[in-house]
C-alpha cells in the first residue's frame, strides 16, 4: 500500500511546486527500505497487539488444558512450571500482523498474493485442529489423514497454478554464458551444483508437494518447547530473506549464479514482515511462555517457508537451513518406524530415543528446557551458515 500511495503521490507531484518535497519518497521503490519498514512494523504491531490477543484468547478459554502428548507419555523432570491454562492459537496474532504487515509495505504481486493466501488456507486448518482440541479436551484434534488431505491439496494446487502461470525464471548456464527462460515447476537447483536441472512437470509437482507438506509438518513437531519453534523459524526466515533478494536481483543472481525469479524481490518483504512478527510473537512465547502458537501457527509457518523456497528454485537449500525441523521429523519418523518393525519382529516395540520428537528425548536426559532450546537455536544458525555458503560454494 505504501509503495502504490508513493508513486501515486509522485506521478500527481510531477512539474508542480510540490516535487522537491515529495521527492524522498522514491525511496519506498527500494526492496531494501520496504523490508526494513515490514520488520519494524511486524514487531511493533505484534508487541502492541499481543497483550490484546493473549488476553481474547483467555477469555475465549482458549488454553491448553488438555494433555499433550508429553505429558501423556511420563512426567518431564525439566518442566517446573505446569503449562495447563497458557492460552493457545497464538499463531492469530503472527499471521494477522504477517498479513497486516506485507499489505502495507509489499507490492501486490502474484507471488505474495499465491504466499499470503497459502498462509491463509494452513492458518485454518490449524485453528480448526486447534479448536477440536480445545472442545474435545483430548489431544486428538483432527486427524493426521484429514490434515495431509488439506496439505497435499493446497500443495498440488500451487504446483499446477505455477504450472500454468505466465511467470518466469531465468536460468543462466555458466560456462556457455546463456539464459534461458523457465516455469517455477520443471527446473530445480541443487546445492554445490552450479547448472539448473529439468525435472520436468511430474517430478517438479511431487517435489512441490513435499517440500510444502513436509516442512508445514514439521515446524509443527519442532512446536513442542518455549521458544522453540518461532525461533528457528526466524533463523531459517533470514536465510531466505537473503535468497530471495539475491533472486530477485538481477545482477546478483547473476553473478552468484542462482536463477532470476521475476518478482521474487517482494517476497524478501515478506520474509522481513515474517521476521517482524515472528519476534513479537518470542516476546511472548519465550519461556516461560504466555502464549502458545498452536496449530494455528506452525503449520502455517512451515508452510510458508516451503511455498516461499519452492518459488525461488530453493526447496532443497531449505533443507540445510533447516536442518533443525529436518531432525525433529526425522526422529519422529524413526521412532515409529522403529518401533512397529521391532513389534512385528519380535513382539515387543522398541525406541531408538527416549521419547520423540527429539527435543523432549533431551528433556528425558535431564536437559533443562531452556537448555535445549538454546542448544537447538545454535545448531539452527550452524545450519543457517550452511546453507547461505551454497551461494559461492559450487
Amino acid at each position: 500500500m505504501f509503495y502504490y500511495m508513493s508513486q501515486w503521490l509522485l506521478k500527481w507531484s510531477e512539474g508542480t511546486a510540490w516535487a522537491e518535497s515529495l521527492s524522498p519518497l522514491r525511496l519506498f521503490s527500494y526492496i531494501t527500505v520496504r523490508a526494513a519498514g515490514a520488520a519494524v512494523t511486524g514487531l511493533l504491531l505484534s508487541w502492541w497487539l499481543g497483550p490484546r490477543v493473549i488476553a481474547w484468547l483467555k477469555q475465549l478459554k482458549f488454553g491448553q488444558d488438555y494433555k499433550d502428548k508429553a505429558e501423556e507419555s511420563g512426567d518431564l523432570k525439566t518442566r517446573f512450571l505446569s503449562k495447563k491454562g497458557t492460552p493457545t492459537m497464538g499463531g492469530i496474532l503472527i499471521v494477522l500482523v504477517l498479513h497486516l504487515t506485507t499489505v502495507l509495505w509489499a507490492q501486490w504481486t502474484t507471488l505474495i498474493l499465491l504466499t499470503l493466501l497459502s498462509v491463509l488456507v494452513l492458518t485454518a486448518l490449524g485453528f480448526y485442529d486447534d479448536y477440536a482440541k480445545i472442545t474435545q479436551q483430548s489431544s486428538g484434534g483432527v486427524t493426521a489423514a484429514v490434515k495431509l488431505v488439506v496439505q497435499f491439496a493446497l500443495a498440488v494446487f500451487i504446483g499446477v497454478y505455477l504450472w500454468t502461470l505466465p511467470l518466469v525464471s531465468h536460468l543462466r548456464i555458466p560456462e556457455s554464458k546463456t539464459t534461458f527462460v523457465s516455469n517455477l515447476v520443471s527446473v530445480m537447483m541443487v546445492p554445490l551444483y552450479k547448472y539448473p536441472i529439468q525435472v520436468g512437470a511430474v517430478v517438479g509437482l511431487l517435489l512441490i508437494a513435499i517440500t510444502i507438506v513436509g516442512f508445514s509438518n514439521a515446524v509443527n513437531l519442532t512446536d513442542g518447547l518455549d521458544g522453540l519453534a518461532i525461533g528457528c523459524t526466524l533463523i531459517v526466515t533470514l536465510v531466505f530473506l537473503v535468497l530471495t533478494y539475491v533472486c530477485g536481483h538481477a545482477e546478483i543472481s547473476r553473478y552468484l549464479q542462482v536463477p532470476h525469479v521475476v518478482g521474487a524481490g517482494e517476497l524478501t518483504v515478506f520474509c522481513a514482515a515474517l521476521m517482524g512478527a515472528g519476534m513479537g510473537f518470542l516476546w511472548f512465547n519465550c519461556h516461560p511462555a504466555q502464549v502458545f502458537m498452536g496449530d494455528t501457527g506452525s503449520l502455517a509457518l512451515g508452510g510458508a517457508l516451503g511455498i516461499v523456497a519452492v518459488l525461488i528454485h530453493q526447496p532443497f537449500v531449505l533443507v540445510i537451513a533447516g536442518g533443525v525441523f529436518v531432525l525433529e521429523a526425522g526422529s519422529v519418523v524413526l521412532q515409529r518406524g522403529w518401533f512397529r518393525y521391532t513389534r512385528l519382529r519380535t513382539g515387543s516395540g522398541r525406541r531408538i530415543f527416549l521419547m520423540a520428537p527429539i527435543h523432549h528425548h533431551f528433556e528425558k536426559k535431564g536437559w533443562y528446557e531452556s537448555q535445549v532450546v538454546m542448544r537447538f537455536y545454535i545448531l539452527c544458525v550452524l545450519f543457517a551458515v550452511v546453507a547461505l555458503s551454497t551461494l559461492k560454494i559450487r
